[in-house]
């Protein structure tokens, strides 16, 4: 087993634990309102399997896929509400693949979610490309990730660097295989690529604490970090939608069907000129 391999074991481990169980269930609600009104027939999620990320979506073809053959346990969240969407009675497809060579033709996938996708990928830059290519034209990518200018990516840096210089053999709080990618900096990798941000936003503003005793302490923390310190919140929500410049939808403009030339007029000069008899 990979170096890899195991730090996903212990973010799957991690997740299992009341911050953990926290965070996805302020993911699982954003997700389900991000991807219920998007239609089309192909959907894809990339990473982290104990989310069901697709849940809400009513695409016929749904998959889910992850590039290490380590199975996480399954998180029970609760179900989406009833206003949001109305469930496909089909699972989705478990696919095991590389996130940078995506078994998928280019421009064929309709919604492509990430959760962690990017931070569990071996190489993001190239994973992003991949989304790029699979895409549609006007396909929606959602992408989930944890935000380095928070408590929590303090906590973690700091964690780690005092593990680094054998100060601490405490465990890391986020114990996370990945790098953390920054919510500005993820926006000018999307614009790069001709995305166009729809939607961004931050959740989970509570201190980074183990216990949920503690965690229902620094409740009162939601509302005024939402509204005064939004960008600070442990994790973040993108929604960015694929531009194709010079692109014409087919069906969507009405075609004007050309109006005939009409035929050039031809003058008749019915006035007989006199004609002089000698």
């Amino acid at each position: 087993m990979t170096t890899r391999d195991e730090g996903i074991i212990e973010f799957a481990q991690w997740l299992l634990s009341p911050p953990g169980r926290y965070l996805l269930d302020w993911e699982q609600a954003c997700i389900d309102r991000a991807v219920a009104d998007v239609f089309g027939f192909h959907a894809l999620q990339l990473g982290l399997p104990q989310l069901d990320a697709l849940r809400a979506n009513r695409m016929p073809h749904r998959w889910v896929a992850q590039d290490s053959l380590v199975v996480p346990q399954r998180v029970d969240l609760p179900a989406p509400r009833e206003a949001i969407t109305t469930q496909s009675p089909s699972l989705p497809v478990a696919l095991h693949c590389d996130f940078d060579v995506l078994p998928f033709p280019s421009q064929s996938v309709d919604l492509l979610v990430l959760p962690h996708g990017l931070e569990l990928a071996r190489d993001p830059h190239e994973t992003l490309r991949e989304v790029e290519r699979v895409l549609v034209p006007e396909g929606r990518v959602v992408i989930v990730g944890f935000n380095p200018a928070s408590l929590w990516g303090l906590r973690h840096r700091l964690g780690s660097m005092r593990r680094r210089l054998g100060a601490s053999q405490r465990p890391r709080f986020l114990t996370h295989a990945g790098e953390f990618i920054g919510y500005w900096r993820l926006r000018d990798w999307l614009r790069l690529l001709s995305f166009e941000v729809e939607i961004g936003r931050f959740g989970c503003w509570r201190a980074p604490v183990r216990s949920q005793a503690w965690l229902d302490r620094w409740a009162w923390v939601e509302g005024i970090g939402e509204r005064w310190w939004p960008v600070l919140g442990a994790v973040y929500l993108v929604v960015a939608v694929k531009r194709v410049r010079g692109m014409r939808l087919v069906g969507l403009a009405r075609r004007e069907k050309g109006k005939p030339q009409a035929a050039p007029a031809v003058a008749v000069n019915r006035r007989r000129e006199p004609v002089e008899i000698e």
